[in-house]
């Protein structure tokens, strides 16, 4: 079996990395392509072989731009390597434009999509993520969802069909999708990674507070409104004041916002530069809980067993919200703290049900890709 998988940020590479090292494992060929949608300031070389991740066989050096622009030159370069190549699958995970620029590109040449973390939803079209998950569900033949909430999110919309076992199915190319429950594929490296961080973390020299809650900031909508940054990080001060210090690994894109709006940031709130994946493993490991906007770290909080405080007026993991460890509160610093006083005050008496698998989702998705 022979799959391009098309990433184009490092969370997806993190995803792609335990479901590579099974298409290895099984002698399978995997020709990966990275879109270079975004640039990552923890993308070195370091960066893939601390993780384990196969390099890119190609980087099509798309970079940042309009919506429209970034994703038409992505299926232009796509189409390109897939002609060449000709896989039996096209991979892709989770939101991006890459995700969708990887879908439409195969659909085109009608070439099967396997569409990793299908089924998500925020029900917010004003989020590009939101539209590219949308169109990319429309198109794929086989949707791997991480949770039950996603398979009912498809089922609801009339996208796909999981009436028989897998290994019964037999189906062409024309033929309605398949929804399969694989868990997240983003547990198997956090298991894996949880065991190589450990409690100590190394964050270029500095000494962390025994106690602290860890928080970051990083998304548009929050970053390049000065008046909602500014009121973000006065508020998350105030928990600091309140409560225990705030520790946010700082994005570059947060910091040259803080800079240039210069917005002082109060005592109790420690940045740190950026990390590695590995050692956010770790800080989630100390931290009491977390405070972000981030889709991926509210989902790791989870993981880790830590309450999680979304700053976004939506979420895609409705399920955690509903398991009552995450609080949507946006921008409200009054949520923001009264939340933060009812989670530490009564976190030892919160379930982590397994909502996400068991950690074996890569297996299953290569397993499904076979026998589809």
């Amino acid at each position: 079996m022979k799959i391009v998988t098309v990433v184009g940020a490092r969370p997806q590479f993190i995803k792609s990395a335990p479901v590579s090292k099974v298409l290895q494992i099984g002698g399978h060929e995997e020709f990966l392509i990275h879109t270079g949608q975004h640039y990552d300031y923890n993308m070195s070389k370091i960066f893939f072989e601390e993780m384990g991740i196969v390099a890119p066989d190609i980087n099509l050096e798309v970079g940042s731009g309009d919506h429209g622009r970034q994703t038409g030159h992505m299926i232009i370069r796509i189409e390109e390597v897939l002609k060449s190549e000709k896989p039996d699958w096209v991979l892709v995970y989770g939101d991006t434009n890459s995700t969708l620029a990887g879908a439409l590109a195969a659909v085109k040449l009608h070439i099967p999509v396997a569409h990793v973390e299908a089924g998500l939803r925020s029900f917010n079209k004003r989020m590009p993520e939101e539209i590219n998950r949308v169109m990319t569900d429309r198109i794929s033949n086989l949707l791997f969802c991480p949770s039950q909430q996603a398979v009912d999110n498809l089922l609801s919309e009339g996208i796909g069909r999981i009436d028989k076992p897998l290994s019964a199915i037999v189906e062409t190319f024309d033929k309605p999708a398949k929804v399969v429950m694989v868990g997240d594929v983003m547990y198997d490296s956090f298991l894996f990674w949880q065991k190589h961080a450990g409690k100590h973390v190394d964050v270029q020299g500095v000494s962390l507070p025994s106690s602290f809650i860890l928080a970051t900031i990083h998304r548009p909508e929050n970053t390049d409104d000065r008046n909602k940054l500014s009121l973000l990080i006065k508020t998350l001060g105030e928990v600091g004041k309140k409560f225990n210090p705030v520790v946010i690994p700082i994005h570059p894109r947060t910091q040259k916002r803080l800079d240039e709006y210069a917005i002082k940031v109060p005592e109790r709130i420690m940045l740190l530069p950026p990390v590695s994946y590995q050692q956010m493993i770790g800080l989630l490991d100390r931290c009491q809980l977390v405070i972000t906007d981030s889709g991926g770290l509210q989902k790791e909080a989870y993981f880790s067993k830590k309450c999680c405080i979304t700053l976004r007026d939506q979420t895609e993991w409705i399920e955690t919200v509903d398991s009552g460890v995450n609080l949507i509160a946006g921008t409200e610093p009054d949520l923001i703290i009264s939340g933060v006083g009812r989670f530490i005050s009564d976190n030892n008496i919160r379930s982590f049900p397994p909502l996400y698998g068991h950690g074996d989702a890569s297996i299953k998705v290569v397993k499904a890709l076979l026998e589809f």
